[in-house]
């Protein structure tokens, strides 16, 4: 802002200066303009700044007195001053002199340094056209009591000659305007600057202004003003003693101000830096003005006769100011080693007003003394130790790298101070995975440990300080021993999220360290257990943010406390997810830094389907390397998703890939560093999330929906390992059978009306009745279809047919109707239609043989965008079906299942009752298809239309997520209702 230049106004902006558009905050009965502060702190500003509107101080007490006896305490609307006379148009109804008082308190002003005060009184009427001198005193204090002629005169503010408010009746016209009273240098009797000075000053404690016609015997003075009149004051803060003042002898950020200098600090860098905290003396509140400050640094160094001398006064900053209790640091630019030096600190407030500059001082601190010592201890010599054969072992380079021990077991190292060093007091440690802030501490000069627990697979550091400085340990240079822990073939973490409540406990078996998982809400019902589980009935599942609508309240989240895995090395994750919903990014897994995440699971909804990604690098302009599914993902199902990441356990980072699998299947991998040339494998410093991730350091992607079944290992699984297959079948270990979670269940027997409801704990709604030809008729008939035009339906699908699932369907043939149709007549029991519609993904259906007989058939179709037929794979059965009676016929499709000694996955089954049919060449379906549209019972899609209706009863129909095997078929399916 450049200095106002010679004739123009230095009290208003003029053209060419800096501008800032400033925020204004209205609150009850005030109105607060905010400063800019980079426009009040710039190095290029020149003061004053304005602020428009000006920042006055309103009366706390006002009044009008009269020579009348009368008098208007805090009187509201415009009053008259001067001498009222009964004479001509305008007159009062008796003679009589007004004075106007108004009193201040020093409350904004305490404790400033004012350069400048102005009054201001708002007139409104004019007796005369013709200018009359209105004057301002100083007068004593005034009370509610106060009469005529009011406190005593004490000394002239100042004085106006002036008429306004009269309006049109003038020539030109008098509109009403503010009047100002502010020092004239030209008239020295007039004092309001410095008496407003004194104010702030604390001299007196009310300052009471007295507003009155200079000449209160003419009546042409008459004049009325407002009742809003103020004391406009500019005014810098009075700078303070400043606090917080010491030295940063080294590397942390705890200052030190020893006092004596038989016991100086030690300083342990060439560069320390002294800082203290610049103040003014009255605290600024809220947004009011924090000041224009630097700090003074005096130093000087002890010479050898024992006197001192001066090193250098610096101004801090050199250019601008910073507020109120700003922490000003400075970094000193060498020092001498083995020297003694002191210091204090001034606190300066700068201001420039009218043209001039100025800066007032505060008083100095008390000095601080340090003395400069920068040879700390050389790297200690650490060694490992093996107990009974067991422990860890240095890596002498990469080919020469054992790993040894499982994550979580003990080891022992012996810590000696290097040769060159004599005066070692202790040693503090910290592993990789950890960091020094978390460092342990140990004393003496030779000391073995035995509690280093690495708590992770694969390369560790183990860093170790030698300190020589008892009071604040000052610690040498680092010294890192190289080791390697164990991979585990077994998971290295497993959250069944099955207890139901409280927290998730990991059951994996690799180490002795474990990570539970704890369940966070920061908003009410974000995380909680579901029923729900993967695993079935009596199950439960993790729920994130299923019931809260608003996606600024969907915050729920579980996490473990430390970092489950190594990151940097090869690892596995996978989980089973039921996603509700699609519209945003949801993450499943991830393993968050401090900018970035090392790796995360989540749903895309641009892409619509699964990614497995890894960030480049621990900062906020990391970029996403990922892997994407091939197939869109499907909400409302159960699928199993998980993420690898392979460094061929070499040093290579150019071949380390990261690959995704969807139920099992690969779905291709990526070269890290060919989608980033900054790409580096890197270690979690966090907790293994659920439910999040973290992206430019904030977290976000919340998940929505069920996880259950989280796993993770330490190596990287491939498609033929048996650990990555049994997990996507979700196998339970206590008897040796597949999990199946029963999704839907439709029981017609005991439903009514026009739908069959589904009994299952699942968000699946009703079977529909077609408008004719089906019925509920109650009892064990269920529901009755009449084989031309009945059916039931709903939108499905309700499960992720890439992977594994089993349906059933209790049914009776009518006989009568069947044995009318014509061979190869198709009855579809229960299927699910393919996108394109006119077949289905898959079926159970009957169809009669060239011989007359029906025989019952479970099948799969794939077709492409078109709906051309890609693929197909069915079992019939080996006898005719029975007419008359019911049956319970089961198709089971096993995505996990190869039918060409592992070239291919994926097979159907079927089972009439509880006996399995023999399958044939024709069934086996590799082919990745996934249905929607129509879930239909009573008829289905085949060969490009849909009819084929079924004459008979349906008692119920079920789905279940996973492959049965025969004998849960028998125990679920057919015994049970």
């Amino acid at each position: 802002m450049e200095p106002a230049e010679d004739g123009q106004d230095p009290a208003q902006p003029d053209a060419g200066d800096a501008t800032a558009v400033l925020p204004v905050q209205v609150a009850d009965g005030s109105v607060s303009v905010v400063p800019d502060q980079e426009l009040l702190r710039g190095e290029d500003t020149v003061f004053p700044v304005y602020i428009d509107p000006p920042i006055g101080t309103g009366a706390s007490e006002k009044s009008v007195i009269s020579s009348d006896g009368d008098r208007w305490w805090n009187f509201d609307g415009d009053y008259g001053v001067g001498r009222c006379y009964r004479v001509g148009p305008w007159y009062c109804d008796a003679d009589h002199t007004n004075r106007m008082l108004f009193e201040f308190a020093p409350t904004k002003i305490s404790g400033m340094h004012v350069l400048d005060a102005t009054f201001r009184a708002y007139e409104t009427w004019s007796f005369s056209c013709s200018p009359h001198e209105i004057e301002l005193v100083r007068t004593g204090n005034m009370s509610e009591a106060t009469r005529w002629p009011g406190p005593s005169e004490l000394d002239h503010m100042g004085d106006q000659n002036v008429s306004a408010g009269r309006g049109d009746n003038c020539s030109p016209g008098q509109p009403d305007k503010w009047i100002e009273f502010h020092d004239n240098p030209a008239e020295t009797d007039e004092n309001l600057t410095a008496t407003v000075k004194n104010f702030a000053d604390g001299k007196f404690s009310r300052l009471t202004l007295m507003l009155k016609a200079k000449n209160e015997g003419d009546p042409d003075a008459w004049k009325r003003f407002e009742d809003n009149a103020d004391l406009q004051v500019i005014y810098v803060p009075k700078p303070y003693l400043p606090n917080n003042v010491g030295v940063l002898p080294g590397y942390g950020n705890t200052q030190f101000c020893d006092k004596s200098v038989s016991d100086p600090t030690i300083v342990t860098r060439k560069d320390p830096t002294i800082r203290g905290m610049v103040q003014t003396q009255q605290q600024p509140q809220g947004n009011e003005f924090r000041g224009s400050l630097r700090a003074l640094f005096n130093t000087e160094y002890l010479k050898s006769d024992g006197t001192w001398a001066d090193a250098f006064t610096v101004n801090v900053p050199s250019a601008g100011s910073v507020p109120d209790d700003t922490v000003v640091p400075f970094a000193i630019d060498g020092v001498a080693e083995g020297a003694t030096y002191r210091f204090n600190m001034l606190t300066e407030s700068y201001w420039t007003h009218n043209g001039q500059n100025g800066k007032i001082s505060s008083g100095r601190s008390a000095w601080c003394y340090f003395k400069v010592d920068t040879l700390g201890p050389e790297e200690p010599d650490v060694t490992a130790n093996l107990v009974d054969g067991r422990g860890y072992v240095e890596c002498v380079d990469a080919n020469n790298c054992p790993a040894r021990e499982a994550p979580g077991t003990p080891g022992s190292f012996t810590f000696k101070p290097d040769s060159a060093d004599t005066d070692v007091k202790g040693y503090r440690w910290w592993l990789s995975s950890d960091n020094s802030a978390g460092a342990k501490k140990v004393t003496g000069a030779t000391v073995t440990v035995t509690d280093v627990v690495p708590l992770l697979s694969g390369d560790q550091r183990l860093f170790v300080q030698a300190y020589d400085i008892t009071d604040r340990e000052r610690y040498g240079a680092t010294a890192e021993f190289k080791f390697r822990v164990g991979i585990g073939e077994q998971e290295t973490g497993r959250w069944r999220f099955a207890e139901g409540t409280g927290t998730a406990e990991d059951t994996g078996v690799e180490g002795s360290i474990r990570h539970d998982a704890t369940l966070y809400q920061p908003q009410p019902n974000t995380a909680t257990w579901s029923p729900r589980g993967r695993r079935g009935d009596s199950d439960w599942s993790l729920a994130l943010n299923e019931s809260v609508t608003d996606p600024a309240k969907q915050v729920g989240y579980a996490a473990t406390s430390t970092a489950a895995f190594n990151t940097q090395e090869s690892f596995t994750v996978s989980a089973w997810v039921y996603l509700t919903d699609t519209t945003a990014n949801r993450a499943v897994l991830s393993a968050p830094g401090t900018h970035d995440s090392a790796f995360t699971l989540l749903y895309s909804p641009t892409k619509k389907t699964w990614v497995f990604k890894r960030g480049s690098k621990d900062a906020a302009d990391a970029v996403n390397i990922e892997t994407v599914a091939d197939q869109p993902a499907t909400a409302g199902v159960w699928t199993h998703v998980a993420g690898v990441f392979d460094t061929k356990n070499d040093t290579n980072t150019a071949n380390d890939t990261i690959e995704l699998f969807v139920n099992g299947r690969a779905q291709g991998a990526v070269v890290a560093s060919s989608k980033s040339s900054t790409y580096s494998p890197w270690k979690s410093s966090n907790g293994l999330q659920f439910g999040r991730t973290k992206t430019k350091g904030a977290f976000t992607q919340y998940y929505r929906g069920n996880i259950d079944e989280v796993a993770v290992w330490q190596r990287a699984l491939k498609a033929s390992d048996i650990e990555l297959r049994t997990d996507a079948e979700a196998i339970q270990s206590a008897d040796g059978n597949p999990a199946v979670p029963l999704i839907a269940h439709w029981d017609a027997v005991s439903s009514s009306g026009t739908e069959l409801t589904n009994r299952s704990a699942y968000p699946v709604g009703p079977l529909k009745l077609s408008t004719s030809g089906a019925s509920l008729v109650g009892g064990d008939e269920g529901l009755v279809l009449d084989g031309t035009a009945g059916y039931v339906a709903a939108a499905g699908p309700v499960i992720d047919e890439t992977a594994s699932f089993t349906v059933s369907a209790n049914v009776t043939l009518d006989g009568a109707k069947l044995i009318a149709k014509n061979p190869g007549y198709r009855a579809y029991v229960f299927g699910q239609a393919t996108p394109a519609g006119g077949e289905s993904s898959w079926a159970l259906w009957v169809e009669k043989t060239a011989g007359g007989g029906y025989l019952w058939k479970f099948g799969r179709t794939a077709t492409d965008g078109t709906g051309q037929v890609i693929g197909s794979g069915q079992v019939a059965s080996e006898f005719a079906a029975d007419m008359d009676i019911p049956v319970q016929v089961t198709g089971v499709f096993n995505a996990a299942k190869s039918a060409d000694n592992g070239a291919t996955y994926g097979a159907t089954s079927l089972l009439v009752n509880k006996q399995p049919m023999t399958a044939d060449a024709d069934y086996s379906f590799s082919e990745l298809m996934q249905g929607s549209g129509a879930l239909a019972a009573g008829r289905g899609s085949a060969d490009g239309t849909t009819a084929h209706y079924l004459p008979g009863s349906l008692h119920s129909l079920r789905v279940w997520a996973g492959a049965m095997n025969d004998g849960q078929v028998g125990e679920k399916v057919v015994g049970a209702p």
